[in-house]
């Protein structure tokens, strides 16, 4: 594994932990050689992470699409930074650059990501380790739906397997270097 794509949201959220969690997973990364794939934000807990993977000496690859760096939140300072014309793109070659995923906080968007790629590793598209970083309790109430999902017949466990989560940026690491069996 060379490269993680990290999913959160391009706003901070309404507490510090967020932005602490995005730095140590910046810290996390970096200390594992993990170069990082996003979204090519400057704002939110996207720029908090790019942020402090540069300072920590990392490389960091952004992919945005046109629309969103015309709206001056591109981040023009990263190892690399591909603009492109969607954000179907922009998903496609995130997926493509990576060797595995992590979702921190987010929004809509952040979810939107995740589930696609949750989605293609459930169908066998590809291969890669999808992981939560759940801070503070942040997808306690998504990973309790998950799990109802399941006791209603909609998720095969196995499936829902596929998704490993953790509390701890290192543990979540580790986890995304155990293999993947989709099916």
């Amino acid at each position: 594994m060379k490269s993680i794509c990290v999913y959160c949201g391009s706003a901070s959220g309404n507490s510090p932990v967020y932005a602490q969690a995005a730095r140590s997973l910046a810290s996390t990364l970096v200390g594992h050689n993990l170069s990082l794939v996003y979204g090519g934000g400057n704002v939110g807990l996207m720029g908090i992470l790019a942020d402090e993977v540069l300072r920590l000496g990392g490389e960091v690859t952004g992919v945005i699409p046109q629309s969103l760096m015309e709206k001056e939140v591109g981040h023009v300072a990263l190892t690399q930074l591909h603009i492109v014309k969607d954000m179907h793109e922009r998903k496609a070659m995130m997926a493509h650059l990576s060797d595995g995923f992590i979702a921190l906080p987010g929004g809509i968007g952040t979810l939107e990501e995740l589930f696609e790629m949750l989605t293609w590793l459930q169908l066998g598209f590809h291969q890669k380790p999808i992981g939560l970083l759940n801070v503070d309790g942040f997808y306690d109430g998504l990973l309790a739906f998950l799990n109802h999902t399941v006791a209603q017949g909609f998720l095969k466990p196995a499936h829902r397997q596929l998704l490993r989560e953790s509390t701890d940026p290192i543990e979540l690491i580790q986890l995304l270097h155990l293999p993947v069996f989709a099916g």
